[in-house]
């Protein structure tokens, strides 16, 4: 426990340069055949970050389901191969107001996906896949904590649209396997690196920075 919260607070404090939250207009991906089926969000331990907002659990459940329902949802992608997905939301940090500017704490979330294969009745990934997101930014908090222009609303929205984009993107990385008769070379390939070793080694630098 100690440990995820630790992640969390180095979460919160780190710089990502990506676009501001927006509708989904995106371009649509070569998913396979996938189409959404259950699209279930639990947040059971939800933990949350230091110097974060509170955030209404239930709310937070929400945002993250119809984040998932807009990117992914059969407005979207309408193959027929029907994938569950279970997500569970491990904590947060959701930048607030009144913490010395000098910090510029920034919104995030840990969570973890499993993807449920319908037609065969069980797990594309035995290990979940693990996501770790930081806030978008918009012009205000480019400069100063989005605790000054956003509520905690709207970084949850930010935030769960963020998530939803990168598990599309696992998607998509995935897709040699969303389509039928996989090939055993490609399905040697598909739900590998669950670990996201990237974001990690992120937060190894920043900690070893910090001293």
């Amino acid at each position: 426990m100690f440990r995820l919260i630790a992640c969390i607070a180095a979460l919160a404090v780190l710089v990502s340069c990506t676009a501001p939250t927006k509708d989904v207009t995106d371009e649509v991906l070569d998913l396979g055949d996938f189409v959404l089926g259950h699209n279930i969000v639990v947040a059971p331990d939800i933990q949350k970050g230091p110097l974060s907002r509170e955030a209404d659990t239930e709310a937070f459940i929400a945002s993250m389901k119809n984040a998932i329902d807009a990117r992914m949802g059969a407005a979207r992608y309408d193959g027929t191969r029907l994938v569950h997905f279970g997500v569970n939301i491990n904590g947060y940090a959701l930048a607030q107001k009144g913490v010395p500017l000098i910090l510029q704490p920034k919104s995030a979330i840990i969570i973890t996906v499993t993807a449920w294969d319908d037609r065969a009745g069980g797990k594309f990934n035995e290990e979940a896949k693990e996501i770790f997101v930081l806030e978008s930014f918009t012009g205000s908090s480019l400069i100063a904590s989005s605790g000054f222009s956003m509520t905690a609303e709207e970084q949850m929205a930010n935030l769960t649209f963020n998530a939803a984009r990168q598990i599309e993107k696992w998607m998509f990385e995935n897709r040699a396997c969303l389509v039928d008769d996989v090939s055993a070379a490609d399905l040697a390939e598909c739900w590998k690196d669950n670990k996201d070793e990237e974001m990690r080694q992120r937060l190894q630098d920043h900690k070893e920075r910090q001293g």
